[in-house]
């Protein structure tokens, strides 16, 4: 898992491929950048097997050029429904269920199916963090332990507190849906990127809403530390983002001047969602 690694050792494993990469051309499907804890955060986006190291390229002009799609379950060159797969797969795999996005829908801990026990299983009865967030507001959130502090690097949030930490993520979602009646479960993403942020003291926040914590996560409350702090590789932020789609501008060149959460900035307040155009097969050129 790439965010526990430490700094040399990702070195080891990333560096040599990203240096032999001189050519300045790569062609890959898009995934989610992969992040590495650092100060500040280390992102790398994986490009047909190799990893490239994205902060290298803050000042840099860089163009992105649309190729084709790859449904990141079939293979196939279709068109991307949704979170990187075709309408067909989207349907069809564990990774897009309801549950998902709903974790209080989960089901494995009374053993029903939805649409692959052993992977609902494998996911849901796993340890769960009930977490608040500041990405541009408080927010509450869900995630399970082992995506700790990934899921809050790709919100962009600069800070996170753990709530309570429960067995399963059915219990998570049981919390979440009871404390999103008076905190917002969504990040705002255009004052995330425009680093619109109201200073809150997330354990005053967490004080606040403990007596709202339904009576069955109570005892997994966590004892209070203090909030983990998140730095973003960001040189300039935009004024008014202006999100670029590629389906209507298939070919972009700007000058990277930022990257937070699962987005690049560029110069001229372009803002790229990396993970929202997952499936999509690129050029990444690097101009000199």
């Amino acid at each position: 898992k790439v965010t526990n690694l430490s700094v040399s050792k990702l070195e080891c494993i990333f560096a040599p491929k990203f240096l032999q990469k001189q050519k300045n051309m790569f062609q890959g499907v898009l995934q989610k950048m992969l992040t590495e804890w650092a100060d500040p955060i280390r992102y790398y986006l994986p490009m047909e097997g190799d990893y490239v190291l994205m902060n290298n390229l803050l000042g840099k002009a860089i163009t992105i050029d649309l190729k084709g799609f790859q449904c990141l379950n079939c293979g196939q060159n279709k068109p991307i429904f949704r979170q990187g797969y075709c309408k067909e797969c989207f349907f069809e795999v564990p990774q897009t269920a309801d549950w998902i996005m709903h974790p209080e829908l989960s089901k494995a801990h009374l053993n029903i199916e939805e649409r692959d026990l052993t992977y609902e299983q494998q996911v849901q009865l796993q340890p769960h963090y009930v977490y608040l967030a500041n990405s541009s507001e408080v927010k509450v959130g869900v995630t399970r332990k082992t995506q700790a502090p990934t899921r809050w690097i790709d919100q962009g949030a600069h800070e996170a507190l753990v709530l309570a930490e429960v067995p399963n993520r059915y219990l998570a979602g049981v919390a979440e849906v009871a404390l999103k009646e008076h905190l917002a479960d969504k990040t705002n993403w255009r004052k995330m990127l425009t680093n619109q942020i109201t200073p809150v003291d997330l354990l005053a926040v967490k004080a606040q809403v403990r007596p709202w914590v339904p009576e069955e996560v109570q005892p997994y409350i966590t004892e209070d530390i203090a909030p983990l702090q998140i730095h973003f590789p960001v040189q300039q932020y935009p004024t008014k983002v202006q999100s670029l789609q590629l389906l209507r501008t298939p070919t972009y060149t700007g000058t990277l001047v930022g990257i937070k959460g699962q987005y690049l900035i560029f110069e001229d307040d372009t803002v790229f969602n990396v993970r929202a155009n997952e499936g999509l097969v690129i050029d990444l050129s690097i101009c000199q």
